[in-house]
């Protein structure tokens, strides 16, 4: 297939590239190279891209309107897998206006691109944000997602409202994923994984919010690719037992899904730190604070109806993974 892939110089783009180009897709490659963190991470990743005669870098802004419109009149994409935004919890509470502009004006682009091409199915990542002040474990697609926590989270929730409505009105398949903080080799330095190595390396303390008392639903990068691409090949279909006097959130009488993606196995985060200490061979010193405005507790994805669409089924455990990562930076920062 002729795919385009938003955020391609993303550390979940560039992983979901190179597993396509492995098996024969074309693959048109997005990003507008943006400086929340290092450029020069972003280019070293594409450059594990561009040397594959199948792969297309384009730099653009999805809310680059006119780009985004030639860029689909051109393209000819039979499917889209759309990462490209301004990513992090935190940063929303600084810079809002970030986030309407890639994450709703870049969305609406790339609805529109969509409807407008005939794609055939629009892959789309939300993320497990959206639950925010939800606390019945583990997170279900089929409970109410009406309580964001911050400014991140209430636009992905709004992208999952906006491909509803063009899956509604147009029939266009949409498949929304809510990721649960992914991690692995290549993975962004505003990340819990990258600041707690560098920091533990550089002999710092660690920052730790809610005295520690977090769990999250860490999972590996190349599950999440894996899961990606299966759901990319399986095109959203009408639920054929939806009922509108009930209606469940996660499916739709339109050509409309929303998946959990996850490792279904949250670990708490002193146990994260204590597997990450093993792999680099030195003990943290902990800096222990509160919870911060924006964040929550707890995640832990029920990934059922995933594994039910695609058999997604993660494999990766949380000390092998972190490993990988560590391999991974040693290498990459010559630590």
């Amino acid at each position: 297939m002729k795919i385009l892939l938003t955020g391609a110089a993303g550390f979940i783009g560039m992983t979901t590239t190179l597993k396509l180009l492995a098996r024969g897709d074309t693959v048109v490659g997005l990003d507008n190279l943006n400086d929340y963190y290092s450029v020069q991470l972003k280019r070293d990743r594409l450059a594990r891209l561009t040397p594959h005669p199948n792969f297309r870098f384009v730099q653009l802004d999805v809310a680059d309107r006119p780009g985004i419109e030639k860029l689909f009149a051109d393209g000819g994409f039979d499917r889209v897998i759309h990462l490209a935004a301004q990513a992090g919890v935190r940063y929303s509470l600084v810079n809002p206006h970030a986030y309407v502009d890639s994450n709703v004006v870049g969305f609406m682009n790339i609805l529109e691109g969509c409807r407008h091409a005939r794609v055939q199915h629009l892959v789309y990542a939300s993320s497990s944000s959206v639950y925010g002040g939800n606390t019945r474990m583990p997170f279900s697609e089929h409970d109410s997602v009406d309580h964001p926590v911050s400014m991140y989270a209430a636009t992905k929730k709004a992208n999952e409202l906006m491909a509803h409505t063009y899956s509604h009105l147009f029939g266009l398949p949409t498949t929304g994923l809510r990721f649960f903080t992914v991690y692995g080799p290549w993975g962004r330095p505003d990340m819990a994984l990258f600041l707690f190595t560098k920091a533990i390396l550089e002999g710092r303390p660690i920052d730790v919010f809610n005295h520690g008392n977090m769990r999250r639903d860490f999972t590996y990068v190349d599950d999440i690719v894996e899961g990606v691409i299966r759901v990319t090949d399986r095109v959203a279909a009408p639920d054929p037992d939806y009922r509108s006097d009930t209606p469940d959130p996660g499916t739709s009488h339109a050509p409309f899904r929303v998946f959990n993606i996850g490792n279904h196995q949250p670990v708490p985060l002193l146990d994260f730190i204590a597997a990450i200490e093993d792999a680099l061979g030195r003990k943290a010193e902990k800096n222990l604070l509160p919870l911060q405005d924006g964040d929550v507790p707890a995640t832990y994805a029920d990934v059922d109806a995933l594994t039910r669409w695609v058999g997604f089924a993660p494999g990766t455990d949380i000390r092998t993974g972190i490993g990988r990562f560590v391999e991974w930076y040693r290498g990459y920062y010559k630590v």
